[in-house]
């Protein structure tokens, strides 16, 4: 039921954005009733604050998924890089773009995303290590990483308004370029390209 009502609101945001996603659209696309929702979801505020949980966890699961397949790429870093704009796009992405965009006039949305943030980031951090083991500890290292984040939700947000779709992806190659040369330049020992 919990997860039918998260299903729920994240589709509403996709499709009707935040403004539009009411406590009454979500319990109808759930299939449930009121007294359902209000029994797990006292307030909107509470069914929006567990969809910004529902789709950091989202997140994470797809990227955790694929880890084995960054892995064994032949260049792990430029796996990871990708696997980073993947987990980006699509339904949950748009969801939480909605959010990012509400939170800036919504104090208490503004409040529950402070609080989601660190924990994706924390997934991030949880990524890397299992991905790269040691080399994961480096501080500069995560911080390219958070860079890389950063970049990939600033060109997602920038083609929301982009009459071409595709742009988006060309501006990811390109960032992800300079991103391999800035880490090349500055972290010694970087995981190297395998041939």
């Amino acid at each position: 039921m919990r997860r039918r009502l998260l299903d729920a609101t994240v589709e509403s945001l996709v499709k009707y954005g935040y403004a539009g996603t009411t406590t009454t659209r979500v319990t109808e696309l759930a299939g449930v009733t009121r007294g359902a929702q209000v029994h797990h979801f006292p307030t909107r505020a509470d069914l929006v604050a567990a969809a910004v949980r529902h789709l950091a966890a989202k997140r994470a699961d797809l990227a955790f998924e694929k880890i084995d397949a960054v892995r064994t790429a032949p260049d792990p870093l430029d796996a990871a890089l990708d696997l980073m704009w993947e987990v980006h796009q699509g339904p949950i992405q748009y969801a939480t773009m909605e959010m990012w965009i509400a939170a800036r006039t919504d104090p208490e949305l503004r409040d529950q995303m402070t609080k989601v943030e660190p924990a994706a980031r924390a997934s991030l951090i949880e990524f890397t290590e299992a991905a790269f083991g040691e080399y994961a500890g480096n501080p500069r290292f995560r911080h390219v990483l958070y860079t890389a984040m950063d970049a990939i939700r600033g060109i997602l947000l920038m083609g929301l308004s982009d009459e071409a779709p595709e742009n988006a992806g060309k501006r990811w190659r390109r960032a992800k370029t300079d991103l391999r040369d800035l880490m090349d330049a500055v972290l010694p020992g970087v995981p190297q390209r395998r041939v």
